[in-house]
């Protein structure tokens, strides 16, 4: 099963069964985020996870069993940044764009974040493991005009 056949089928379940991200995050026990990526073939599942997200999808079970593959990630375009910082923005926004842009638009519809009306703030927050970097993106929605 190719990666754009596992993203049709995980995506004509979902409008099928007529359920969020979040809806299946719940359910899988696992962001709405990733589990778009996922969809999106950017990210792959445990099969204890993939059976939780097939199962709840109805996949296939060529489908399930795809979802514990791992994917080739970020291969959309060979445009990047050299700079390792600037470059893990590009790799997060590779991984995670479509899937950003899935759960934005099931949750405000059609349009975009603003960067103009936008702010962005990073934080630092000190764990034993090794200091955590939180970046908050924080954009008006702009909706599409409907003409």
């Amino acid at each position: 099963m190719t990666k754009l056949e596992l993203t049709e089928e995980i995506m004509a379940a979902k409008v099928s069964k007529g359920v969020s991200w979040v809806t299946i995050s719940e359910e899988v026990g696992l962001s709405d985020v990733f589990l778009a990526s996922v969809a999106l073939g950017q990210n792959s599942l445990s099969p204890e996870d993939a059976e939780k997200f097939g199962n709840f999808l109805g996949l296939s079970a060529a489908a399930v069993s795809a979802l514990s593959v791992c994917p080739m990630k970020a291969t959309d375009t060979d445009l990047v940044a050299k700079d390792p910082l600037i470059y893990r923005f590009f790799e997060i926004s590779y991984v995670y764009g479509g899937a950003l842009k899935e759960v934005i638009h099931e949750k405000f519809g059609d349009g975009i974040m603003s960067a103009i009306d936008f702010t962005m703030d990073v934080d630092k927050v000190e764990d034993p493991k090794g200091d955590r970097v939180v970046v908050t993106m924080n954009g008006k929605f702009l909706p599409y005009k409907k003409w």
